[in-house]
């Protein structure tokens, strides 16, 4: 059963907390759950209801792993999480390098906004010279549509 790296932490933690505490609680159940027993003893019996609860969440009814599986099965996900971890950084790596390229050929063609703009005033500046009349009227006419 491979669980993800978070969830074999707090299951690992759960474990541990479960055994410090699975004796006092075993000396209540030997008490008869005697009111007596738990006040001297409330927060050791609340540690070990919450960590046999969180063991129920993450374990949904199986039988709980030995420490040592999952040991073994969290220096597993951790070396897969740095493996992917490390593929994740090259490939961004080569998608900024991709984005930089792709943004200097936009520029050498000419297709940034700046150059744009050049070209639209440079255009606006000739057919303003060829008919100052129909100009204003053209650039009138393209404003209320844009």
């Amino acid at each position: 059963m491979q669980i993800p790296l978070g969830t074999n932490t707090e299951l690992k933690a759960a474990v541990v907390e479960y055994a410090k505490t699975r004796p006092v609680f075993e000396g209540y159940k030997a008490a008869k759950y005697s009111r007596k027993y738990l006040a001297k003893h409330e927060a050791e019996i609340a540690t070990y209801r919450a960590a046999r609860a969180t063991m129920d969440r993450l374990l949904h009814s199986a039988k709980l792993p030995k420490m040592d599986t999952l040991k073994t099965e969290f220096q597993q996900l951790a070396s897969d999480n740095q493996k992917a971890y490390w593929e994740y950084r090259e490939i961004k790596k080569d998608m900024q390098e991709i984005i930089t390229v792709k943004s200097n050929i936009d520029h050498l063609l000419g297709l940034t906004d700046g150059q744009k703009n050049k070209q639209h005033f440079r255009l606006i500046g000739i057919l303003h010279v060829m008919n100052e009349e129909n100009c204003f009227s053209f650039i009138g006419r393209k404003r209320k549509k844009g």
